[in-house]
Parts: C-alpha cells; structure tokens; sequence
C-alpha cells in the first residue's frame, strides 16, 4: 500500500536533504508514542537507522538506507525496514527533495508498505497516515528560518 506526502518547504533542495539528519529525526517523532533511538548513521547508502519503541508497542524497528543521489532538480534518499514491529513485513520509504525555485523546495515522503496479510495492510493504513500527516507541519517549523541566500549550487554535492 502507498502513502504520500508533499509538503513546500522554504530552502534550497540540496540545503534542505543535508538538514535530513538527527535532529530532524527527533522532531519528526511521534507524539504519543515513546521512543529511543539506539543507531543513527545517517541518509547515505549503507546508513542505519535503529529504534526502540516504549510503552504498549515495546519493539523495534531497523530501518537501511539503500539508496541515495542527487541531480539538478532533486535529491533523495530511500530507507528500507530490516527489522519491523508487527505487523509490518515490508517497509520502503522514499524520502525526496524537489527544487521548486532557487529557495523553495517540496518535500516528498512516498511510502510503500505491506503487514502480514492484505487486511492487516488496510486496518494499520489510518494509524500509518496519521503518523505521517503531522510531518508537514514540522517540516514548515524546522525549515522556513533557514537562511534564504545561502544555497548549495557552490557547495560540494551530497546525498
């Protein structure tokens, strides 16, 4: 099943990729349900991201960056579950930056998930979605005081 997300975010593209690191994670975690991260690597291919979910979840979840890389309109990564809370079995997400103007960017969360069995897949589809909605909001917070003049076209090229 697919969920995705598009959220406008002020900031060159390559900028915003760059600021996809810890920090942006921890902003990104869900509210209500506690967590730790064990292992965080980073966004570039062959990175980890290892978790640990508290309370009625206890579990965890590993995810694997398996692909990265940039052009002139965009740059993305993709992190993959290794190991994931059930009922998940599969989990790919493709975290992507676009350039929309030279300090205007759209960030794209395009997920790809399967649970045990189809009505699994459907029944967790709302938990998933609602998990994922909140992220526009906190892009917007976390990017839009990013200096609007400094941008990345100069700088040495990563993920």
């Amino acid at each position: 099943m697919n969920i995705k997300f598009e959220t406008l975010v002020d900031g060159h593209y390559k900028d915003i990729m760059k600021r996809f690191d810890r920090s942006l994670f921890e902003a990104l975690a869900p509210p209500l349900i506690p967590f730790k991260i064990l292992k965080f690597t980073g966004s570039q291919t062959g990175d980890v991201v290892h978790l640990q979910f508290g309370g009625l979840i206890n579990t965890e979840w590993v995810s694997e960056i398996t692909d990265h890389g940039s052009n002139d309109s965009e740059t993305y990564f993709i992190d993959e579950g290794t190991k994931l809370p059930f009922p998940l079995s599969t989990w790919k997400h493709r975290h992507i930056v676009k350039k929309i103007e030279a300090n205007k960017s759209l960030i794209i969360d395009d997920i790809n998930y399967q649970a045990k069995n189809g009505l699994l897949t459907r029944l967790i589809y709302p938990m998933l979605y609602a998990g994922f909605k909140n992220r526009g909001k906190i892009y917007q917070r976390f990017f839009n005081h990013l200096d609007k003049v400094h941008h990345s076209d100069t700088l040495e090229e990563k993920s």
